[in-house]
């Protein structure tokens, strides 16, 4: 049970109390052990591959980050700063605007017996490119939903301050508020009705699903992007777990290419298998200003390609630059710096982070294929403490 749920139950119990009587006290659930997020301030000399990063592509995403965080503290003078150059750094002066305007935080937790641990997972994602069209048509009968009318969204700390950040989708009957449907009921026709295009694969429908956003090739030759709008409620479930845990694929097998090469040889359970995940997102249509970048992450600005990163918000600030050091899937160092731009329902953790590896299918296989250990340092203004949430 949520912290939130607990909260809910315990009011529920109490008012209960105060009508009836005071019940037999029930016995108080074993507490969640809930990791919490620790910020050790370290000398630049000390972040692995510093001096070898390009700090201009890193510059060049925080200058759109900016863009939505110039009037929050404490990124002011930083952002009005980079904001201000007319004219391009060179690689050493990019490196000399971090180092003068940071300080890096090595980002650390503890586990459940006290151990500190300073290495997490580190993922990758990118915006896949599928084959669709407006209508159902032809090969084309797979349904990209757009939010639905029936959703409705709770945003239980405007009810209760205690639960500011909790929210609960779910759709009226009558007075009451029940769970919207998971994704085996929509797939049988429960819930939404209106598709924003349909495209040709339930399998690449449900790894958009994934992804978050993506971009659609239609016949006429035109390309949209579908961005994600909402989500219907239900908690995010790996796939890939369920077959690990059902002993069909090994952890090192359950990337998204395995994942894909064991549905393509299992087609009769491919059902079973994606609606044991039973999140299911809605997208709305977004134009595509500029072809080589991604879609809009949480931040509210475009993700740009190897250097943006999505993380949990609820243990790293959204919008700071994040020093990045793991291992890509050919085995070569990947040390460099990006901004925390996005979030995302799998993105749960203090050291875990994803990484925006592009458009189309080579980025793809890439994201699919990056599953490592890795360490984050935040990067946050001097004179401004240690690094805080929003």
């Amino acid at each position: 049970m949520s912290a939130a749920l607990r909260l809910v139950a315990a009011g529920a119990l109490a008012l209960l109390a105060a009508c009836r009587g005071t019940p037999p006290r029930p016995t108080p659930p074993a507490q969640e052990f809930v990791a919490q997020p620790s910020f050790t301030a370290t000398q630049w000399q000390r972040v692995p591959g510093w001096s070898k990063d390009d700090a201009r592509e890193a510059l060049a995403a925080f200058r759109t980050g900016c863009t939505a965080l110039r009037q929050r503290a404490p990124w002011q003078a930083a952002c009005e700063e980079a904001l201000a150059q007319t004219r391009p750094l060179d690689a050493l002066a990019a490196r000399a605007f971090f180092e003068r305007l940071f300080l890096p935080w090595q980002v650390t937790t503890t586990d459940a017996t006290g151990v500190r641990v300073d290495a997490g997972q580190i993922t990758g994602s990118f915006e896949p490119v599928l084959q669709g069209s407006r209508r159902r048509e032809g090969r084309f009968t797979v349904p990209v939903h757009a939010v639905p009318d029936d959703l409705v969204t709770l945003e239980l700390g405007e009810l209760y301050p205690a639960l500011k950040g909790e929210r609960v989708r779910g759709r009226l009957v009558g007075k009451r508020v029940i769970p919207y449907p998971d994704r085996a009921a929509i797939g049988r026709g429960e819930g939404p009705g209106k598709a924003l295009v349909w495209v040709d694969s339930a399998v690449d429908a449900f790894f958009l699903h994934v992804q978050g956003s993506g971009r659609v090739r239609l016949p006429n030759g035109e390309t949209i992007r579908v961005a994600y709008a909402d989500q219907n409620g239900h908690p995010y479930r790996s796939i890939g777990r369920v077959l690990v845990e059902k002993q069909e694929l090994t952890v090192e097998q359950a990337t998204a290419p395995g994942l894909k090469a064991w549905i393509a040889q299992h087609p009769d359970r491919a059902e079973e298998i994606l609606n044991a995940n039973p999140s299911y997102v809605f997208f709305r249509e977004e134009a595509i200003t500029d072809p080589t970048r991604g879609p809009r992450g949480a931040l509210g600005v475009p993700l740009t390609p190897g250097r943006s990163l999505a993380i949990d918000p609820r243990n790293l600030p959204l919008g700071a630059p994040i020093y990045l050091a793991t291992t890509a899937p050919d085995g070569e160092p990947l040390e460099r710096l990006a901004m925390a731009q996005d979030t995302g329902g799998a993105i749960r953790g203090v050291v875990r982070a994803d990484f925006f590896a592009g458009l189309g299918p080579e980025a793809g296989d890439r994201a699919g294929r990056m599953r490592a250990p890795g360490r984050l340092w935040v990067l946050w203004p001097r004179g401004a403490g240690a690094p805080m949430k929003p």
